[in-house]
C-alpha cells in the first residue's frame, strides 16, 4: 500500500522525517506544524508530496496538523529568541552544581509544553539536582539529552580538513556508519590526523566515494602477489585504483607501471 507523504526537518541540516500529507499539496520551504513524540513542533518542508510504500516507511506516520500560520511563525520566532537566555541560565546552574558537561543546544516545542536541552559530557552525569533547579526556573517539562561527538560538531560547526565548512553543519542530515575499511579501500594513510574529523571520529566523507573505489578495485591484483606482465613475472607493489594501473617490481628490470588489462594471472586478483 502506498502513502502520500512529505519530508520535513526541524532544524537546518537536521534529520529528515516523513509525515502523512493527508491529501494536501505541500511544496519545499513551506512551513508546517506537526505532532511528534516530544509535542507540537514547527517544521520546514524539504521534500514535497510523494508516494511511498508502507514497507519502506520505518515508523508509523503522523498527520500534518496544519500549515503554519502567522501565530505559529511568531511563536517559533519567540522560541528562537529565548535560545541564548536558556543556555545562559542553564550554564549558571551547571556551574553551581559543578557538573562536567558542555551545553550545545536548547529549544522549546512550539507550544512551550516541553524544553529540551542537549549537552555533551565525557562520562555519565548525575543531573538530578540540576533538573530540579531547571524545573523551578523554566516551569515546564524538561528533557536533558546527552549527544555524541558528531552531534556536537553539527551544532558547533567549524572548518574541515578540506577547507570547507563541515558537511554535518551544512547539509548532512543523518550520520552514516563509517569504518576504517573505507579508508583502507581508498589507500589513505591511516593516521588519525588524516582520517579523523574535528569531532575525533572517522571522516563522514569517507562514505562518499567508497562505493566507487570498491567498484574500481574489482579485478585489481593483491599487493605482494605475483603477476605476469608484458615484461615478465613480477611482484605487485601497489595499485592506482582510479586509473586502474598497477606498480610492479620485476627482477633485474626494476619498477614498472602496467594497466590492469595487461596482467594475465587471474588468481592474484582481489
Amino acid at each position: 500500500m502506498k502513502r502520500d507523504v512529505i519530508g520535513v526537518r526541524f532544524q537546518p541540516a537536521g534529520k529528515k522525517y516523513y509525515f502523512d500529507a493527508t491529501e494536501i499539496a505541500f511544496h519545499s520551504l513551506d512551513n508546517v506544524v506537526v505532532e511528534t513524540v516530544q509535542g507540537v513542533e514547527f517544521a520546514e518542508v524539504v521534500e514535497a508530496n510523494k508516494s511511498m510504500d508502507d514497507d519502506v516507511l520505518t515508523e508509523t506516520l503522523k498527520p500534518i496538523l496544519r500549515r503554519a500560520n502567522e501565530d505559529d511563525m511568531n511563536a517559533y520566532q519567540d522560541n528562537l529568541k529565548s535560545y541564548e537566555s536558556i543556555l545562559e541560565e542553564t550554564e549558571n546552574l551547571v556551574q553551581k552544581h559543578r557538573l562536567k558537561m558542555r551545553l550545545l543546544n536548547a529549544h522549546y516545542t512550539l507550544d512551550r509544553s516541553k524544553l529540551i536541552i542537549e549537552y555533551i559530557a565525557p562520562e555519565r552525569v548525575d543531573f538530578r539536582e540540576l533538573l530540579k533547579d531547571l524545573s523551578r526556573t523554566f516551569n515546564t517539562r524538561l528533557e536533558l539529552r546527552q549527544v555524541g561527538a558528531r552531534d556536537s560538531a553539527k551544532y558547533l560547526g567549524g572548518i574541515g580538513p578540506c577547507g570547507l565548512i563541515l558537511c554535518c553543519n551544512t547539509f548532512l542530515g543523518e550520520f552514516d556508519s563509517i569504518s576504517i575499511k573505507m579508508a583502507k579501500n581508498q589507500n589513505l594513510a591511516l593516521s588519525p590526523i588524516n582520517v579523523s574529523g574535528l569531532c575525533g571520529k572517522l571522516l563522514c566523507c569517507l562514505k562518499y566515494e567508497d562505493e566507487m573505489y570498491t567498484e574500481h578495485r574489482t579485478g585489481l591484483p593483491k599487493e605482494q602477489s605475483q603477476v605476469e606482465t608484458l615484461e615478465g613475472i613480477g611482484t605487485v607493489l601497489s595499485n592506482n585504483v582510479l586509473e586502474r594501473k598497477v606498480r610492479v617490481y620485476i627482477e633485474n628490470k626494476g619498477v614498472h607501471y602496467f594497466s590492469v588489462d595487461d596482467l594475465v594471472v587471474e588468481d592474484a586478483y582481489e
